[in-house]
């Protein structure tokens, strides 16, 4: 009797990363999210990411926990120089003072969205009518870095105020808050995901 376990067919970005990684992409990436702190979470994660990789985020998430008051946007809202000053001695976060202060500008406009449309998920989700967009990529280089609908979520967030909202975070912002599923179709996590909805 064999009782090797096959490993499962994922998403090539995946492959051969670290447990931490292959952890993400099994279990949270692609999976809709629709509470507030976790849209903060991801929306202040991704703009700490532009231009590094995800696994320097994911390793540092910790830190992004610790530093931001595990991710509550009505207190970073109210962070001061000084607590940005502290942030900025911590080598668990990426120590750059733009994407810092960005996530507080962030956090209070996210704050008024929050107010004037009742939630942050509900602004988010209704650029969807409420339902992921089911994409059926067959390999990890058909799978876009924006789309026009990130283009246009992009576009309204900077009117808003936001900062380190371009349209190529915005898509990834979308992908891990399961706005579209872009897991390949051969994944094991494309189905499941899609089930989700």
């Amino acid at each position: 009797m064999n009782s090797a376990k096959t490993t499962p067919t994922r998403c090539a970005w995946c492959e051969g990363s670290s447990e931490n990684y292959l952890a993400y992409h099994d279990t949270e990436w692609g999976v809709p999210v629709r509470d507030d702190r976790g849209q903060f979470e991801f929306l202040l994660l991704e703009g700490a990411q532009a231009g590094l990789s995800w696994s320097t985020i994911l390793n540092k998430r910790e830190g992004y926990r610790r530093n931001f008051a595990d991710f509550d946007p009505v207190k970073v809202a109210r962070f001061t120089k000084r607590r940005i000053d502290r942030i900025l001695s911590d080598p668990g976060v990426v120590r750059n003072r733009l994407k810092v202060e960005s996530a507080v500008t962030n956090a209070q406009a996210f704050l008024a969205v929050q107010a004037e449309f009742g939630s942050f998920s509900d602004y988010f989700w209704r650029f969807v009518d409420g339902k992921p967009i089911q994409n059926r990529f067959l390999r990890d280089s058909d799978v876009p870095a924006t789309s026009d609908l990130s283009d246009t979520i992009s576009r309204d967030l900077k009117q808003r105020g936001f900062k380190f909202v371009g349209s190529t975070i915005i898509y990834a912002h979308m992908q891990a808050t399961g706005m579209v599923n872009d897991h390949i179709t051969a994944c094991f996590r494309h189905d499941e995901v899609a089930k989700l909805a």
